[in-house]
């Protein structure tokens, strides 16, 4: 079959085919399925990503056969299964249709969209994540004490250098003192954490590398003779697994379709035009990938900028000003916290992830109005994202849409980290809650996630995106994204759409991939006894560490074993919860992830990071005890069963 006969009969993106998985994800055809199924006839150079397991069918046709036991056998084994748990027991395997609130064997499209929009977050979030609240309160109280302590001891000792180093060796605190009438830029205290912690364990941060950051990465390795106050490089490179690096998708490649159209671009248009749009840098290969990101994400028009971090510093001082509150989720990424201090607005911040806490501010802010003068704000603009990187948890979406309708707010959503990876079709949290993008007035993403590319967009009505053309100096000053640039935009994002005849299956499967691999690698975790945070489905899975020491010895064992990940502790998150996140991509096989699991698993053995293992051999005890149970049982039913008399 042709590539063009074949792109025409294959399902597109938005064709999405809900399928029966196992535990570990893999799609379960039986043999008129496999006959029939679309994605069969996928090009030889795609990973296919519906995998055959015969023994996970074998499997479930067991599972599905002991379901199916008589009355009187299952009356009879209730005397012998302890209570409350024969229901559970004898349940049948999950159907095709299964939602993703949904635990165990969930598919890789329930992990892709939760219930519909108006339920509860509660009812939304899939019972395999980890609730952080309830998590922190499951923790022995011993790690809490022992956490506080070291940090404590940590900054004793520093301010102890820092009293001795001024008397033996001022010349080293030069910078810290007052000179020439010029007060310093910090004070020694301010500066204590970094010069004191930070710099302690600077080696497990910014490590240089080359090459793509694809599924594997190649780092510089480097060296230092003077605690970390600088580096030398060796000269050498190691080849490392890359669970730090935000490529969901894996079209961070150098070579594949992305990259030749990238490179037919260039060879086409140049480089760049080293203009703003509003002056020389608007082209006909903007304007066409403009319209192609208003399509992807359900909008009337889009604005793209050259930069993620300048999509929000940029354009939220062009949307409200002086007079105007902004609500803001107090887990902003700090690029929304820039563009809010820059606006001018009044801010006010509402606990994280929390509609009652966001409904509390909005009713006290609407009936006071303005501080001073009891004017009502000109504007209400609450912003949150939509995939927390930090936590790796989705925002409460449907909740929070229900109450711009009832308070008439406007409503300003980060993607930088859904976009792309949540949803049936990747096209964000919008799709993951099954919400109307209508009901968002600002959808803001970047392309450095999920598409492998720079930079970042504005999305919502027609009115809004030309208003920001005029007065955003993302779009006014700020020179226009590159050429190929948006030749990697444009292609990756046409390839998740389907829009690609050569291509037209390969971003569905990449969809399902990231899937697969996220909720496979949450659940090893789990199983193995960590406590992690986030919501199943999350491409980011933080893994808590807690002690200050373990968390530059979790990422210099993990480099000594060849694998890349980022390590996070206080300011970036509270003092007690640090934490190593790990990045899990399309572009990862079982095979890499089945190898950092059992070298995570190494280091948590040695660091004692294991929580939650008492409680993980308990309930495997108690599982395989009533598994026993419910067998012992069938086979005493089936025996006592009188068979038919054969006649000779």
């Amino acid at each position: 079959m042709g590539k063009g006969k074949r792109a025409l009969t294959a399902y597109k993106s938005t064709d999405f085919i809900e399928q029966v998985r196992d535990a570990d994800g893999l799609v379960i055809l039986d043999q008129k399925q496999q006959q029939q199924h679309p994605f069969k006839a996928a090009p030889p150079t795609s990973s296919s990503l519906l995998l055959l397991s015969e023994t996970a069918s074998e499997k479930e046709q067991q599972t599905a056969g002991l379901a199916k036991g008589e009355k009187k056998g299952q009356q009879t084994a209730v005397s012998e299964i302890p209570a409350g748990v024969l229901s559970s027991s004898l349940s049948p395997p999950p159907s095709s249709t299964a939602s993703a609130n949904n635990t165990g064997a969930a598919a890789a499209a329930a992990a892709a969209s939760p219930p519909v929009a108006g339920e509860s977050t509660s009812a939304g979030k899939n019972d395999d994540s980890t609730a952080s609240s309830s998590e922190l309160e499951a923790v022995p109280s011993f790690i809490l004490v022992t956490t506080y302590l070291s940090y404590l001891m940590l900054i004793v000792f520093a301010h102890l250098r820092d009293f001795f180093g001024k008397l033996v060796s001022p010349e080293n605190y030069v910078q810290l003192r007052e000179q020439n009438g010029y007060a310093p830029m910090v004070s020694d205290f301010e500066s204590l954490w970094t010069r004191r912690l930070y710099g302690r364990i600077r080696d497990c941060f910014n490590r240089p590398i080359t090459g793509v950051a694809g599924g594997h990465v190649t780092l510089l390795e480097r060296v230092s003779h003077d605690f970390n106050r600088s580096f030398e490089f060796t000269g050498r490179v190691r080849e490392t697994l890359n669970l730090a690096s935000y490529n969901y998708l894996g079209f961070a490649q150098s070579h594949g379709p992305c990259a030749d159209k990238v490179e037919q671009a260039i060879r086409a248009n140049g480089l760049t035009h080293g203009s703003p749009r509003a002056e020389a840098g608007r082209t006909r290969q903007l304007v066409e990938t403009e319209e192609m990101v208003a399509r992807f994400v359900g909008a009337e028009a889009a604005l793209i900028v050259s930069m993620g971090y300048a999509t929000n510093a940029l354009n939220i001082p062009a949307l409200v000003s002086k007079g105007c509150l902004i609500l803001s989720d107090e887990l902003n990424h700090s690029s929304l916290v820039s563009g809010a201090r820059l606006s001018g607005a009044t801010i006010r911040v509402f606990e994280h992830n929390n509609p009652r806490s966001l409904e509390r501010e909005l009713r006290r802010s609407i009936s006071q109005g303005q501080p001073r003068t009891h004017r009502p704000w000109k504007k209400i603009l609450v912003v949150v994202e939509g995939l927390y990187s930090m936590e790796g948890e989705t925002c409460c979406l449907p909740e929070i849409v229900e109450l711009r309708r009832r308070y008439g707010f406007y409503l300003f959503v980060d993607e930088a980290h859904s976009i792309g990876a949540l949803g049936k079709r990747g096209r964000g949290v919008c799709d993951y809650f099954g919400v109307d993008p209508r009901e968002v007035d600002v959808l803001m993403g970047t392309f450095t996630k999920s598409f492998g590319a720079a930079g970042g967009y504005i999305a919502g009505s027609r009115a809004l995106i030309d208003y920001m053309r005029l007065h955003s100096h993302s779009a006014v000053y700020a020179e226009a994204m590159s050429v190929p640039v948006l030749a990697q935009v444009s292609s990756s994002m046409r390839m998740i759409m389907g829009e690609d005849r050569e291509h037209a299956l390969e971003g569905q499967q990449r969809l399902d991939q990231l899937a697969i691999n996220t909720r496979y690698f949450a659940r090893r975790l789990r199983e193995m006894g960590f406590m992690t945070m986030g919501d199943a489905g999350s491409p980011v899975i933080p893994l808590l560490l807690f002690s200050p020491a373990k968390i530059p010895a979790f990422s210099r064992e993990c480099l000594r074993r060849n694998i890349a990940v980022v390590v996070v502790s206080y300011p970036a998150t509270p003092i007690i919860t640090g934490r190593v996140r790990f990045c899990v991509s399309a572009s990862h096989t079982r095979e890499d992830l089945d190898y950092a699991l059992e070298q995570v698993s190494e280091i948590g053995d040695l660091l004692m990071l294991k929580f939650h293992k008492n409680a993980v051999m308990a309930a495997a005890t108690a599982e395989s005890s009533v598994s026993g149970a419910v067998a012992g049982a069938v086979a005493s039913v089936g025996g006592g069963i009188q068979q038919p008399m054969k006649l000779e």
